[in-house]
């Protein structure tokens, strides 16, 4: 039992390795959104691997659909196969449940999941502009009055709640499908996230 236990923390610990791992850079060119509420590093301009400035703060999901998160956008939200029985399925429930998404602009997790996740909810005919779109660093950080209470440690993370109750998360990728995972958390059934004990 207590090998198990220990191989379990190994694996735990090789996974958080491998999840959309850090690489700052420091650019002299800010990032600029004024559709969000954006927040600058104060010391460093970040920008990711290609060049992109990395966003911190509440965001509107316009932004994402802009130069030049568009590219990856636009790719990830086309390729992503629709499950429609299961969208049609839970469409009322999702319609009255608060979810907020924590991405990172500069991770491929979100990158990939975040547009599957819109294109998912546009076929619900769900009003994205309710969801609460909150973007970190490549630290997982961000102003501390959107992170407070929510233990994140991965990204992307979606949090669905229901008059302050939380449902579950999906986090980092899915389980099942976008779709499927969203109607395991939204009809109580059981759903363990990759990184639940």
């Amino acid at each position: 039992m207590k090998f198990n236990k220990i191989l379990t923390a190994l694996l735990i610990v090789s996974l958080a390795f491998t999840a959309c791992k850090e690489n700052t850079k420091t650019t002299e060119t800010p990032a600029q959104n004024t559709e969000s509420e954006t927040i600058e590093d104060t010391e460093n301009d970040l920008i990711d691997d290609n060049g992109d400035p990395i966003i911190i703060g509440k965001q509107v999901r316009a932004t994402l659909e802009k130069e030049p998160y568009k590219k990856w956008f636009d790719v990830s939200y086309k390729e992503h196969p629709l499950d429609t029985v299961t969208m049609t399925s839970i469409k009322e429930t999702l319609a009255d449940t608060d979810i907020t998404v924590f991405m990172g602009t500069w991770c491929e997790d979100s990158q990939r999941e975040v547009p599957a996740f819109f294109k998912a909810l546009d076929l619900a005919g769900i009003d994205t502009s309710n969801i609460h779109l909150i973007t970190v660093s490549e630290d997982k950080l961000a102003p501390e009055e959107f992170l407070e209470g929510r233990d994140v440690e991965y990204v992307p993370t979606i949090i669905f709640e229901k008059e302050g109750k939380e449902l579950g998360r999906i986090v980092e990728y899915s389980i099942f499908s976008i779709e499927q995972d969203m109607a395991k958390i939204l009809n109580g059934e059981e759903y363990k996230h990759p990184y639940a004990e």
